[in-house]
């Protein structure tokens, strides 16, 4: 009996054992596109104008479905920080439906999740997200213009803009002086390619916890699921049906995973290896819009029935884009026809991965020394650190904020306002400020919600709360 227990305990840290092997070596097959990618999301956010981005989005039509999918794809891939900024959008007047397409565009037609996809999975599937994320946006325009409207809608802006509303959201956006600078300007600024790096640095901070529970999990699913398990998800040997079956399925385990934006690509390469099929990867890699605590922030912003609603919604677009694409990519003839027996190499070697894992941890180096000192190097104006996930924000349009011992501090969504009142002494000593690096965190707390300027006065409606621990 105690030799079988001890057979078993072995059996069981074997098992673990190649699930965090699988793990880290889809983590070190991917590092330098990882790198590359946040690299290049951190120029685009640090230097494109967000005052363009406010304009014209007034209704679904082909030009401002057009114009959101093209700000999108110059914004943060988070998807929690898109879902704020959609919101964002959503009540400065944008429509809402407009609004949802930008939602999309950010989290799945951005340069790093492609990069990723091409070195895990391979360039059929970064082609098929982007081909299928045109298909979703189109099909969310059509379907969301019949579904997301009336009175939902107009109930969910009066919510944000009400009483309970963050006044300085319907503000118009601000822009930093290197965005408002010419591009021949902003290309020479050091203080810009500062921000940048510091956008780098966040965005990483932000997205560590998303892309360690993908990586672990995926190495789990890899290394020990057997195939019955697979086989008894996803159909197979049915034509037609198998695709729709899978299609479908896709993004509901997605909304079960509870992990979003791009820690779910590890996630992708593990189902495809287990037999989910093309368009059923596809459709998964698409719904980390509707990861369960993300329906949790939608509830919180636009009410349960809207939220309800856009669920519908975005499963039956996200399945339909799923369906299209593999239909597209198999008359092609572009579906893969061998699926992997690893999904990352067992070892380590001396290959193209590692001399430019090398090269872009040397970059990381760099942009992470500049993000250190941004301040003494012209960066960092206008900008602030979220304490909760430490993304980089704007301070001008900032989704939220509260105040602290007399200082201000600025969140990338309520979700992190939230956590933040929740426990304010486990976040306080995050905080950063020059003038007084040393200063207490121990203090009286005041919570004041987003402010709304009026010829340099502050209006705010504050709410006292207890004495931190």
């Amino acid at each position: 009996m105690t030799r079988a227990l001890l057979l078993a305990d072995v059996g069981w840290l074997e098992a673990i054992g190649r699930s965090l092997r699988e793990g880290f070596f889809m983590f070190w097959e991917t590092l330098w596109a990882l790198m590359l990618g946040f690299t290049l999301s951190g120029v685009v956010q640090a230097f494109v104008s967000r005052r363009a981005m406010e304009a014209k989005l007034g209704d679904h039509g082909p030009a401002a479905v057009a114009r959101a999918s093209g700000y999108g794809m110059a914004s943060s891939s988070c998807s929690y920080a898109a879902s704020a900024m959609a919101k964002s959008l959503f009540v400065k007047g944008a429509d809402f439906v407009a609004a949802s397409v930008f939602m999309v565009a950010s989290t799945n037609l951005v340069v790093e999740l492609g990069i990723v996809l091409v070195v895990l999975m391979g360039w059929q599937f970064a082609a098929s997200e982007f081909v299928g994320g045109v298909i979703m946006i189109l099909a969310l325009a059509l379907v969301g213009g019949l579904f997301l409207r009336g009175r939902l809608v107009v109930e969910a802006r009066q919510r944000l803009t009400g009483a309970g509303g963050h006044d300085q959201d319907q503000e118009p956006f601000e822009d930093t002086a290197v965005q408002r600078a010419p591009w021949a300007t902003k290309l020479r600024s050091k203080g810009g390619w500062v921000d940048a790096a510091s956008y780098t640095m966040a965005d990483l901070t932000m997205l560590s916890r998303e892309l360690l529970i993908g990586f672990t999990v995926a190495g789990f699913l890899a290394a020990v699921v057997p195939a019955g398990v697979w086989n008894a998800v996803f159909i197979h040997g049915h034509g037609g049906w198998t695709t729709l079956e899978n299609v479908a399925v896709g993004p509901l385990i997605a909304l079960a995973s509870f992990v979003c934006s791009i820690g779910n690509v590890p996630l992708a390469a593990a189902l495809w290896k287990g037999g989910i099929s093309f368009g059923g990867v596809v459709s998964f890699i698409f719904a980390d819009l509707i990861s369960f605590p993300l329906l949790l922030v939608y509830r919180r912003y636009y009410g349960t029935r809207l939220m309800a609603r856009m669920l519908l919604v975005f499963w039956c677009v996200m399945s339909l884009a799923g369906l299209v694409t593999e239909v597209i990519f198999r008359a092609a003839g572009l579906v893969p026809t061998v699926r992997p027996r690893l999904v990352a190499p067992a070892h380590f070697s001396w290959d193209y991965t590692t001399y430019l894992n090398i090269v872009f941890l040397a970059v990381f180096a760099l942009a992470y020394w500049a993000y250190r000192n941004r301040a003494r190097l012209g960066g960092d104006d206008g900008y602030a650190i979220d304490v909760v996930c430490g993304m980089q924000v704007e301070v001008a349009n900032a989704p939220a904020s509260t105040v602290l011992a007399d200082e201000r501090l600025y969140f990338c969504s309520d979700r992190c306002l939230v956590r933040f009142e929740a426990d304010p002494g486990r976040f306080a000593a995050r905080r950063t400020k020059p003038e007084d690096p040393a200063a207490p965190v121990s203090v009286p707390v005041t919570f004041g919600r987003m402010v709304k300027k009026d010829e340099g006065n502050e209006h705010e409606a504050s709410r006292a709360a207890p004495d931190s621990p």
